[in-house]
């Protein structure tokens, strides 16, 4: 059974920092291309960024260039959200996802989905 567990989440001040991190188990998780998603209430989900298999390539839409960093180990199965200088508009529940092909920003191609992790940055 696949699963993805996202930690790290909480209340923070704007400015502030937290990484997240997506513990899989079920799969061989080398094998799978890895994103993050986030999703507001009210609002559409929206991709935050995706890592190739190996961890060696990068993708992330214009609006997180710069403060996101995405990174993974797949010794420990797990894949990382660094976030910096954190606004109240980045204020989410962060989701983390896992398919075999590269489908980036495509969320309902995705085969697994973790159930989140609220992050909440507070003005």
């Amino acid at each position: 059974q696949v699963q993805l567990a996202e930690s790290g989440g909480g209340l923070v001040q704007t400015g502030g920092s937290l990484r997240l991190s997506c513990l899989a188990s079920g799969l061989h998780f080398g094998n799978y291309a890895m994103a993050w998603f986030r999703q507001a209430p009210g609002q559409d989900r929206e991709f935050v960024g995706a890592i190739t298999w190996s961890g060696d390539n990068t993708y992330y839409p214009d609006s997180m260039k710069g403060r996101f960093t995405i990174s993974r180990d797949n010794a420990k199965n797990t894949l990382y959200l660094q976030m910096k200088r954190l606004k109240p508009e980045d204020t989410a529940v962060y989701y983390c996802a896992a398919d075999p092909s590269w489908w980036l920003g495509v969320w309902d191609e995705y085969d697994y989905w973790g159930r989140g992790t609220q992050v909440t940055v507070s003005s």
